[in-house]
């Protein structure tokens, strides 16, 4: 039985289809190459966006004219959201509302030993682990707590096993994942004194004392969840925990903020940002930035492009403000034309670009611990084919480069050999170029130890 898997949207879902796919083959499915016909088709959907809805539906659509006698069953949050439009489409057996049940997906399918984690993720040299699912917030831009309102964590020694199998199975970066991540162990804290509250904090430290050449990023979490402890399991195992925050501010104007419906103002966005600089060495801080919110005036963005300035993101990931139905921000008065939306759009990327390239000044010089990932000229590709050399400046041959990922999330690039791929390796950041790092050789061994 030939098995195809598509997946759209966030690490979640790449996760919960990861976790369906090991599943499946483990009673005898197998990939079907690209132009090779499936038995069965899984797609994982998306609904942040209505372009999210729309290529789900292309997707379903497309595998059925390319698969006509497979089964498709449809999986994640436009299933969830809108589950009798996917059952109308082409091919469609099963529609799978909850993510909770994907266990009892799998009995149907005839897996006895239902598993509780993942072991791989593919080719790719990081896995996610997704280690709690919903979210409580009711922000007005945002479709996803509708959808996933639940909030379930998963228990600690169940993930430290799963982490403990990736390590084993050779990856050495792992990316802890969530609906909202800040809120795991939250549901398991009412009625109970908070000295015996499991927050984020102590997951993260339980993950760092597991033995092996590995590391642990965090993927998004909100500002009030930059908690003294957590700062400080990061500074305790800078080895283990990559000094990187990727805290989503969305607006740095209180007055957006608060159509947003976000829990706290931009002074105390800063505020927490800033607890970074008590422990930890020049960590990345990158954040998510939605430009032309409804009813956003000129002094308001402005007021997001000082707060970006002040914090001295890394990345910015920009969007454009997307009205997404069923959330109140769609109906709010004030709705701006693209065309302001664009021109936000490249004025903030041009503050990010000069923000990123400070910060990479900053990190000249200093050790780095790099995931090598991608030869140079396959940047984005499933990166296991034989690396390229690169010609030197006076004609000569130097060593293959390969793109990495640093601790510090920067992009940065290696000589490395084949053998290489998907390892952590100690180097000393060099001058930026192109939106990259360059690196030097492994550092001398009486060099700070990369962090």
């Amino acid at each position: 039985m030939k098995l195809k898997t598509v997946t759209l949207g966030c690490k979640v879902n790449q996760y919960e289809t990861q976790y369906v796919r090991e599943g499946l083959l483990g009673i005898g499915f197998q990939d079907a190459d690209e132009h090779q016909p499936a038995d069965l088709c899984i797609v994982n959907t998306c609904t942040v966006t209505a372009e999210g809805d729309s290529k789900s539906r292309q997707i379903i659509r497309r595998l059925a004219r390319e698969n006509p006698a497979s089964r498709i069953v449809v999986m994640g949050c436009y299933a969830t959201r809108a589950p009798q439009d996917v059952a109308s489409l082409p091919n469609v057996t099963e529609v799978v509302t909850d993510k909770r049940e994907l266990p009892d997906l799998l009995g149907r399918f005839g897996v006895t030993d239902v598993p509780t984690g993942i072991s791989g993720f593919g080719r790719r040299h990081r896995a996610y682990v997704k280690v709690q699912d919903g979210c409580l917030l009711r922000c007005s831009f945002c479709i996803i707590p509708y959808v996933r309102p639940q909030l379930a964590s998963r228990p600690i020694e169940q993930i430290e096993n799963e982490v403990r199998r990736l390590v084993d199975n050779g990856f050495r970066e792992v990316v802890l994942t969530g609906i909202h991540l800040g809120h795991y162990g939250v549901e398991w804290n009412r009625r109970t004194p908070k000295a015996k509250w499991t927050r984020l904090s102590h997951l993260v430290r339980r993950l760092a004392e597991l033995p092996g050449d590995f590391r642990i990023r965090l993927s998004s979490i909100e500002a009030t969840e930059v908690t003294r402890e957590l700062i400080a399991v990061m500074a305790d195992y800078p080895a283990k925990v990559c000094p990187h925050l990727h805290i989503s501010m969305q607006s740095g104007s209180d007055a957006v903020l608060r159509r947003m419906r976000r829990r706290w103002g931009a002074r105390r966005f800063v505020d927490r940002c800033g607890l970074r600089k008590d422990r930890l060495d020049r960590p990345a801080i990158t954040t998510d930035v939605i430009v032309g919110f409804p009813g956003e005036t000129e002094a308001e963005f402005a007021e997001t492009v000082a707060v970006c300035r002040e914090v001295g993101f890394s990345k910015i990931h920009i969007f454009p403000f997307s009205p997404r139905r069923g959330t109140p921000a769609a109906d709010m008065p004030g709705q701006l034309p693209k065309r302001i939306q664009q021109d936000r759009g490249r004025e903030l990327a041009q503050a990010e670009a000069e923000l990123r390239d400070a910060y990479f000044a900053e990190l000249c010089g200093m050790p780095l611990r790099v995931l090598v990932e991608s030869p140079l000229d396959q940047i984005g590709a499933a990166a296991r084919s034989p690396v390229p050399s690169k010609e030197g400046a006076r004609g000569g041959i130097r060593a293959p480069v390969c793109v990495g990922a640093s601790c510090r999330y920067a992009p940065v690039e290696v000589s490395c050999t084949q053998s290489q791929l998907g390892d952590l390796i100690d180097v000393i950041a060099g001058p930026a170029r192109d939106g990259r790092i360059s690196a030097a050789e492994q550092p001398p061994s009486a060099a700070t130890p990369a962090r």
